[in-house]
Order: structure tokens, then C-alpha cells, then sequence
């Protein structure tokens, strides 16, 4: 199922469409995150394994496997934003306990026993940065969601303390960015790497 949130918005953000990483749309996946798996050979399991496991899954396509394993096995896994098919964006979106690093977070870690997907990353294609599309992108999280009764969203954004943030520092996500999409402050444990929520 491909999500085009309602909203007034330009003609290029009105080109965005989002659907769940499945099989079908592994190519567009293995595209978009190219021969450097996004950053580092991360491949989005940086949030999902181990330190050990992650840090020996950058040789040999270790953690590229590991998520593909992921994908074909029907768990969820995040969202693709897309252009004309296109993808250009990717957000990781799954259940809380999915992600083995936030289960032993001290900073971030759960401050009920309510039901949470979160979001510990996304990835805008380098040319696609600047053009508020982080923004739409988590309107369209927040749209399927709403369509899969998920009732919490939760991530744990950066506020910097510095000027510009570059690039590679900013696959947390920027506060701002959450806080424009209608995200609030939840926890403030770690004053610049906020917990925020969205209740649908």
C-alpha cells in the first residue's frame, strides 16, 4: 500500500509518495542506500544488533544480509519516500522492542509500558537534502500509521548545540524537523537528544 498524506504543500512535495521496505521494492532499498550501505556499511542495523555483531556485519555485507533477512522474513522494517518511483528517502519505523539498542538505552529508555513503534534513523538521499522533505516524510510515517492503528510514535531526535549539523551526525533526525511534523517532548533525559512522541 503506497501513502500520499492529505496536506497543502509545492508541487515537488506533492511528488512524494511512502511505502513500507518490502521484497517487491528491496531494489529501490539497495539503490537509494548504494555501495556504501547509506553510511559505513550501516544498512539500518545499527539500532537492531548487537555492538559485536554490528560492528563485524560491515565486512562481507554482514548487516546488508542481516536486513535483507529481516525484509523477506515480513517483520517491519521502515518506510521508502519516493519520487516518480524513485526512492529518495528512508526512515526506520518498527516496534520499540525491535530495535536491540533502545531495549538497553539508559537515556532513552521507556518511560511507560504503552504500546510503541519508533523511529531511531532516516536517510534523505544527499542531492534531496535541504528541501524540507524530513518534514513530509514523517507526515507520511504519521498517515501510515493513523492506517495501521498505530497509536504511538516515538523517536529521539537531535537538537545541536552548534550551528550546522553535518550530514553524516544527522541520521537521528533533527528536532526541528519533529517538532514542525507535530511531535512533542515525551522524556528530557538527554536535553539535546530528546525523546518526542506522536499520539494518534
Amino acid at each position: 500500500m503506497t501513502i500520499r498524506p492529505a496536506r497543502e504543500s509545492t508541487d515537488f512535495e506533492d511528488a512524494l509518495t511512502f511505502e513500507p521496505l518490502r521484497p517487491g521494492n528491496w531494489g529501490k532499498f539497495e539503490a537509494l542506500f548504494g555501495p556504501r550501505g547509506a553510511c559505513g556499511n550501516c544498512w539500518c542495523m545499527y539500532y537492531r544488533r548487537s555492538p559485536s555483531d554490528f560492528r563485524e556485519g560491515k565486512a562481507d555485507d554482514g548487516n546488508k544480509l542481516a536486513m535483507k533477512e529481516l525484509v523477506w522474513s515480513g517483520k517491519p522494517a521502515g518506510l521508502l519516500a519516493l519520487i516518480e518511483g524513485e526512492a529518495i528517502g528512508w526512515c526506520a519505523f518498527a516496534p520499540r522492542e525491535d530495535f536491540d539498542r533502545l531495549r538497553r538505552s539508559r537515556v532513552h529508555k521507556p518511560i511507560d509500558d504503552k504500546e510503541v513503534w519508533s523511529i531511531p534513523c532516516m536517510f534523505i538521499r544527499k542531492d534531496m537534502r535541504k528541501h524540507g522533505i524530513s518534514v513530509e516524510f514523517l507526515k507520511g510515517v504519521i498517515a501510515w500509521a493513523r492506517e495501521e492503528g498505530i497509536r504511538i510514535i516515538e523517536a529521539y531526535p537531535t537538537i545541536p548545540t552548534k550551528g550546522m549539523l553535518p550530514d553524516s551526525f544527522a541520521w537521528i533526525g533533527l528536532y526541528s524537523s519533529f517538532q514542525k511534523a507535530g511531535f512533542c517532548i515525551a522524556d528530557r533525559t538527554s536535553p539535546n537528544r530528546p525523546m518526542v512522541r506522536f499520539c494518534l
